[in-house]
Order: C-alpha cells, then structure tokens, then sequence
C-alpha cells in the first residue's frame, strides 16, 4: 500500500499520539541475579539473549532511497535478520527500493513535524508500531548535495538546510517513536553521524560538521533518557564511503586510509545493524567509528 505524507495521503487514522508525552510506565532498572546492589539479594528475570536476530520487529530506516546507499543496505541487512522493514525518503522512488527489498516504502519530507506525524501512523496501521529506528536521512546526495562554503559565504538559508537534514530529521522521528519503545520496554535507535564534525572537520564543512556533532550530542542525551526504559540509542560515524554520491576527491580520500580504500556502505550497515539487535543491548550513548582507521593515524607516512 503506498504512502505519501506529501500528497496529503488520508489513507490512515489522523488520531495523532502525543510524541511529546513520556512513556506512560517507567521501566525499572534490573540486575543480574545474585547481584545486591542495595544490600538485598536481587532477584529479576534472566536477561534477553544474546542474538543478532530481529524476528517479526518493525524496523524503518529513514533515508532509503538510493540503491547504492547506506540506508538501502542497513534495510535489506535488517530484512535479512527477520525484521518487517519499512523504508522512507523524500521522492516515490522509494517504492521501487520497497519492491526490491520486500520492503514497506513511504515518502515523507522528515524535516516537516506533520509529515512525520502522518508517517508514524501509517506504519503503525500497516506494519505495527516501529521497535527499531534508523535514523540515516540527511547524508547527501547527487540530488541534494552537501553545500561546501566557508562560514563567512554560508547564507542562514543554507546553514538551516544542513541543520535541518541532518540534525532535525534524527530529533523528529525519534520523538515520534520513543513514546511507544518506553511504553513496551524494547526498543534501538541508531543515529547516522559522520566523522567530520564528533572527530575532525575540513574547511568549508561547518554547517555539516555541526549537524553531525549535534546528532552525536542528541544521542548520548536520549540515551540516557531513555535508559530505564529498555531502550538503546546509539550513533555510528562513517568515514569516506563508497557510494553512488561520492566525488572523486572523496574517493581519493578512502584511498589514503591506513586501510588503503574507502569503506562500502554494507560494512556501514553490517555495524549498524549490530547496534539494532539484541546482542547490543549492554551498549548505549556511543559512537563507533567505521573509518578504516582514519581517525586513529595521528600523521600520514609514505
């Protein structure tokens, strides 16, 4: 069933929920058994196991558009785990996307609250409530490329842009979810962060930088809000990656790794989709960097 926020789609309930409401119950904190944090013998159930398998979860990974993406492939990673994916981007391409992974495909602007509003219940209707979120919208692309301009070129037009693709679309949909994630005491958010910006930077970047940075700061913030509820938020910062998007100097750049290429967007996803699966859920509030060792190099030598 196809979905466009942007049509004005009416298709499914307008019973919006309040995304700014808390969990309607606070998980409580458990401890392995045997453990007496407060001087009493704990006694709590058997924690969950140790899989990577997502079997019968809702997943929707935003930002799903191209073929060659990162989002593509997180997706078709987390089908193959056994989750129902829903997959989002802003153009009706994504329903081709959809047809090819199996998926559910919706188009949505993310940097619009009532867009997102809409798409949370459409897939609630059609797919059930989402228990893991992919928060990958906003890295550029051939369509939407990343404005380069030093600061002091940079109009206040293009500063919001890259703020809001970036940063706004990760804080929007995770508002529209986390609610229902507390409610039920599961859920995974993973956040597409970047290494210029939480790592290093390059001139003509700022705007991007800071989006990035920010997404980290948004992370590690509802990680701990959420914490007591069952659910993990984390962020994963790819370095230069091989995609349909990439420039010939970025291309240059993977080559000049200490792993001596760029990295591909399945080995993105393959790290992301770690961090969506029950075998993350003693790790929350992180950033891991899948750079090809990049960050690490304090100099380059020849």
């Amino acid at each position: 069933m196809a979905f466009d926020a942007r049509a004005g789609d009416r298709s499914v309930s307008r019973l919006r929920r309040d995304a700014t409401r808390p969990g309607l119950a606070r998980r409580h904190r458990t401890v392995p058994s045997g453990v007496d944090p407060m001087g009493v013998e704990a006694s709590v159930p058997e924690p969950e196991p140790v899989t990577m398998r997502l079997d019968g979860r809702v997943a929707l990974v935003t930002g799903a558009g191209s073929p060659d993406g990162i989002g593509y492939a997180t997706a078709r990673r987390l089908r193959d785990l056994g989750a129902r994916v829903a997959i989002v981007s802003t153009t009706r391409r994504i329903h081709e996307r959809a047809t090819e992974l199996g998926a559910t495909g919706f188009v949505a602007d993310l940097t619009d609250e009532s867009e997102v509003g809409a798409l949370a219940d459409a897939i609630a209707e059609q797919l059930g409530e989402v228990e893991v979120l992919v928060n990958n919208a906003g890295l550029a692309s051939r369509a939407s490329p990343e404005v380069l301009r030093p600061v002091a070129q940079l109009s206040f037009e293009e500063w919001q842009a890259e703020i809001n693709r970036n940063l706004t679309t990760a804080f929007l949909c995770s508002r529209a979810f986390i609610g229902g994630m507390a409610e039920r005491g599961w859920g995974r958010i993973v956040n597409l962060a970047a290494t210029a910006g939480p790592v290093n930077a390059l001139p003509t970047e700022a705007a991007y930088a800071a989006a990035k940075a920010g997404v980290v700061g948004l992370t590690r913030a509802l990680a701990m809000e959420m914490v007591a509820d069952g659910v993990t938020v984390n962020a994963v910062a790819p370095g230069t990656i091989y995609t349909a998007a990439s420039t010939m100097a970025e291309l240059k750049q993977g080559l000049g790794t200490p792993v001596g290429r760029p990295g591909t967007p399945d080995e993105v996803a393959a790290a992301i989709a770690f961090l969506c699966s029950p075998a993350a859920s003693y790790i929350t509030g992180q950033m891991l960097v899948v750079d090809g060792g990049n960050s690490v190099r304090e100099a380059q030598f020849r």
